[in-house]
Formats: structure tokens, sequence, C-alpha cells
């Protein structure tokens, strides 16, 4: 079980999960949980010979009812795809899912906020290799998303972040069918990409299903850019942003990536400044990394 506390002098809740300890870490591709259940192989997670898309409780929770809960989206049976290479039905159904789940998991009394997000790559802390993302169900709403929500009082900032990066177009990445692309303007990690739509839209289930739609496809887009520019699966971290469950009008939907490779080979850590001063320090300067983005997109 899970315990919440509160650092007074940071303003912030700390959860300490200390069951998560012992949880499976970077086993063998023979040895995988979230690979199917073969005939005559090792019990996995998931006790079907194949599926397409899968979503269970995480046995490792950093929440769990009745004050949250946190759950694993396996995108595909096949071990060595990822998001970037999943096809276009996949991807599709991914969305879906996605949307599922924030409906679902926020009419839940216990949760405040869902927050759907990816992390990728061993460098980035992740446990298991096959392409996955997970879902927290929040029972509170956290800070990221409060400090966002509270800098929309005199109207959506992003929409205005919106206009401005399609106004000055030296960082626009994408700008096509009602989704927008960009390398914000003070990005903090080499390469961070924001993908959002251009007309303001609260959450996944206020997006058409074209929009949805273009939403992943840009997504994979950025990713496979990403892929390109060393030559080697970039490790990342993915955020999307959302409506808290109690609705706002001013929360405006967007995805945010943080790439942590500043160069091939060179990671970017959160040092002295940046963890303990809340200052970032980024080697890269945005309108030169959208350039080299904007050079690998198809």
């Amino acid at each position: 079980m899970s315990e919440l506390r509160f650092n007074e002098l940071r303003g912030e809740p700390v959860v300490y999960a200390i069951h998560r300890q012992d949880r499976t870490f970077l086993p063998t591709r023979e040895h995988c949980p979230l690979c199917p259940t073969r005939p005559g192989g090792p019990e996995t997670e998931i006790p079907l010979a194949q599926f397409e898309i899968v979503v269970f409780e995480n046995r490792f929770p950093a929440f769990e009812a009745p004050s949250g809960t946190a759950e694993v989206i396996v995108y595909t049976d096949d071990h060595e795809l990822s998001l970037a290479t999943l096809p276009p039905a996949r991807v599709e159904a991914l969305m879906w899912v996605w949307r599922q789940r924030y409906e679902e998991l926020g009419a839940r009394e216990d949760v405040e906020y869902v927050y759907i997000f990816e992390n990728r790559g061993v460098e980035v802390g992740v446990t298991l290799h096959h392409p996955h993302g997970q879902i927290y169900a929040y029972p509170f709403i956290p800070p990221v998303a409060a400090t966002e929500l509270g800098r929309h009082a005199g109207g959506c900032l992003q929409c205005q972040l919106i206009r401005f990066e399609i106004t000055a177009r030296r960082r626009l990445l994408i700008n096509e069918a009602g989704i927008v692309a960009y390398v914000p303007e003070s990005a903090r990690w080499p390469y961070e990409v924001h993908v959002t739509t251009r007309a303001h839209r609260s959450a996944l289930p206020d997006v058409p299903p074209a929009g949805r739609r273009g939403l992943l496809a840009a997504m994979q887009r950025v990713t496979r850019a990403y892929d390109r520019l060393f030559e080697a699966p970039m490790p990342y971290m993915m955020a999307m942003h959302q409506s808290p469950a109690e609705v706002s009008a001013q929360a405006h939907l967007h995805v945010e990536f943080y790439p942590i490779l500043r160069d091939r080979g060179k990671l970017k850590y959160l040092a002295g400044s940046e963890s303990g001063a809340g200052v970032f320090i980024n080697d890269t300067l945005a309108e030169e990394s959208a350039d080299r983005l904007r050079s690998l997109l198809e």
C-alpha cells in the first residue's frame, strides 16, 4: 500500500511505494512479462497467445483504490515494435483505448487527474523493454498540471503559444489538418517537442475522430524523427496533459516529448541547477533543434 506525504518546503506531494522496489527489472527477451504467453513457454502477465492491445492494473502500483490507480497499456504483442512503428490500425486502436481509459478512470470518485504517459529506454529508467505506456489516475491534481491550469487564468495560454509558434514559424515542425507540433521557444530538454490540437480541445473525448488520428500520426512522425536523429532508438518521456476529472474549459490537450539525448551517446542529466534550483540549462538552441528535426520528418 502506498503512503502519500507532503513536502511542506517545496509544496509538493511525495508518494512512498516501497513495494515497487521488488518490481521486475530488465528481464531477458525470453522472459518478458508483457509478451504473449506462448504454448510451452513461461506464463506472462497476458495469458493469450496473441493480442492487439492489453490494459491491466500495474502489479507494483504507485496508486491503488481507494486512492486512485495505476494501469499498464501494452501497445502490441510484437516485442520489437515501438510507438513510432505501430501500424495505422493499431495506432487508431491505441487512441481509442487512451480515450476510453481517460473517461472511465476520470469518472471515479477517488480520481482527480488522469495522466497518460510513456517512458522509453533504460536511460529513462524503464524496467521492461516491451512497447508499453502507463496511466496514473491520481487522487489529486499533480503540481505540473495544477501550475499549467493556474497559468490559464487570463485565457488559454496554450492557444496563445500555438498562435505564437505558427506566426514565428522558426520552430514549427507540423501544421497540418488541425494538428501542430513544434519545439517550444523555451524548450528545457534538447529536442523537446510539443504536439497539440490547433483548436481548443480540453481532452481526448473533445477531439473529433479525424483529429485524434491526426494527433497520433503527428506523434509517430516526431518519434520516428527522434530515432533518425542519432541513428538509434531515442530514449524519451512522453507526457499527455489534458483536463482534470473535474473539467476545466481552460485546459488544452497537448502532448510533450522529452528526449534525453543531447547528442550522439550523450545524455542530458538533471543535475544541480535543474534538480536543486529548478532552472534548466539547455545545451541546444530551440531553433537549431527544430531545423534538425524538421529535416528528418517524412
